[in-house]
This record gives C-alpha cells, sequence and structure tokens, in this order.
C-alpha cells in the first residue's frame, strides 16, 4: 500500500498544478471508503491554496475548508490537462479550470472527505493520534528515544503504530531495521541510546532516499503513470532465502502479527 514516501512523492508532483486551480465540478464514482461529507455542489468555486501531507494523508487546503484523500491499498492520483473518460476504478474526479485531479483505486479502501477545518472531529479523529513527522527537524533521536522507552512490544510494530513517528510502513521499517543492525522483534524499551541513534538515522537515511527514486512500486503505485524504483534497492524486504547484500547469509523471514518480517541474522542483533 502507499506508505509515507509515496504519498510525498504524490504531493510534490500534483502540487505545483493543483495550487491555485479552482473547482468547477466534483464527480464521485462508486463509494470508497468513507462518505465526502457534503454535497459536491457545495464545493463548486473554491480554490485549492496548498497541497500537504500529513503521515499518509493528503491535505488539499481550500480558500473554505480542506479535502482529505488517502490512498488506501492501491489509490493513486494522476493529474490531467484533459481527462479520459473515467474507468470503472477510477472513483472521484476533482474537476478545475486547470484539469482533472483523478483518484483511481481498484480496492475502494482509499478515501476523499470534506471538512470545515482542522478541528472538524473527523480530521481530529483521524490525525490527532500520529506520531512525529521523520522528514522534519521535529524528528529527533530525543523525540525517537522517549517514545520507545517502557515499551515491551517489538521495535518493528512500534514503528508500524505510527504514534511514535509516522509513515514508516512495512517496507521502510524492515529496510531502517537491517541498516541500523536491529532485529525487528527486539523489544522497543530495550535500545540503548547508540542503537536509538543509528535507527533514526536510517530511518531518515530510508524514507528520503525512497522519495528521491519516487517511492516503491511493487503492485499498483503510480504518480500520473511514472513508476517508483526503490524496490530495486530493498536490502532485505522480499529477499528470503536471497543472501545477504553485505555477508552473503541467507535473510529470514518472520511474522509479527499478519505482517511479514525480513531480516538478516548475522547483521542484526
Amino acid at each position: 500500500m502507499p506508505e509515507l514516501p509515496e504519498v510525498e512523492v504524490t504531493r510534490l508532483r500534483i502540487a505545483p498544478v493543483v495550487q491555485g486551480a479552482r473547482l468547477v465540478a466534483l464527480r464521485l464514482g462508486k463509494p470508497l471508503r468513507w462518505p465526502l461529507g457534503v454535497a459536491p455542489s457545495q464545493l463548486i468555486g473554491r480554490q485549492v491554496q496548498a497541497v500537504q501531507r500529513r503521515g499518509k494523508y493528503l491535505l488539499l487546503r481550500l480558500d473554505r475548508g480542506l479535502l482529505l484523500v488517502h490512498l488506501g491499498m492501491s489509490g493513486s492520483l494522476a493529474w490531467w490537462p484533459q481527462a479520459p473518460a473515467p474507468g470503472p476504478h477510477d472513483h472521484a474526479d476533482l474537476v478545475t479550470d486547470r484539469g482533472t485531479l483523478r483518484l483511481h483505486d481498484p480496492r475502494r479502501f482509499g478515501a476523499l472527505l470534506y471538512a470545515e477545518g482542522d478541528d472538524d472531529a473527523r480530521v481530529r479523529r483521524l490525525l490527532a493520534g500520529l506520531g512525529v513527522e521523520p522528514l522534519t527537524e521535529a524528528f529527533t533521536p530525543a523525540v525517537l528515544a522517549a517514545g520507545l522507552r517502557g515499551r515491551r512490544a517489538a521495535i518493528k510494530s512500534v514503528l508500524l503504530a505510527g504514534d511514535v513517528v509516522v509513515g514508516v510502513g512495512n517496507i521502510y521499517a524492515n529496510e531502517a531495521l537491517f541498516l541500523a543492525g536491529i532485529r525487528p522483534d527486539t523489544p522497543a524499551g530495550r535500545l540503548g541510546r547508540q542503537r536509538v541513534q543509528r535507527l533514526h538515522a536510517a530511518i531518515g537515511q530510508v524514507l528520503r532516499r525512497a522519495v528521491e527514486v519516487g517511492g516503491s512500486s511493487l503492485r499498483d503505485f503510480r504518480v500520473n503513470g511514472q513508476s517508483g524504483y526503490f524496490q530495486l534497492e530493498l536490502w532485505v524486504y522480499g529477499r528470503a532465502g536471497q543472501p545477504c547484500r553485505v555477508c552473503g547469509t541467507p535473510i529470514r523471514l518472520l511474522r509479527q502479527g499478519q505482517r511479514s518480517s525480513y531480516y538478516c541474522p548475522r547483521c542484526q542483533r
């Protein structure tokens, strides 16, 4: 599913064309995860002033209110100066005076919802519990250490929970833990200062590199038809049984809950 890097890549690519555009129509297809929350006709004439991101949510800030977009398990956004007729998996068209922003989602776990502002109950419910953004100066080793202190759960599970640091999805948690030399089932609260510092650095390194190369396109993710290439650089994710790129030891697969964890038993302790 699209994680923080894929959502950030989407934001970076659509923001230059969407910011300043004015809505002239809003077409909705089959229902998505949540209802829009307002009659589409009420949004006609509103202008997109900014395209922001919080975790895995895109925030299209209008001159009044905002639209939250979530890409779900298989969603993607595409910008069309002149959009073709929508297909069966195209579930929302934001038609503007510059072109059309289309939400494509074969599995329909995505969402498009309207809120009057940040104090809206739906916005608070979705965003209030999110941890610090890992690509900002607010994410420091001290902040990470404080969030892990006393946590008995496995470090991989804590990273995925998103309440300490947001957006480190399954692919990127596996990769960051490898670079930090930490087994994914290590209790989070047992990480000492040096290992926390290594993990902090690895999270930033992995996420920034993923954004730089367009994210990971393992299945459906595209932005305007363009794939990402981070999957070509994976150290451990999806490589069970293959030799570690550092030491040659076969990569192992570990099931944690319903998620797959990959690690090198020699490089990660």
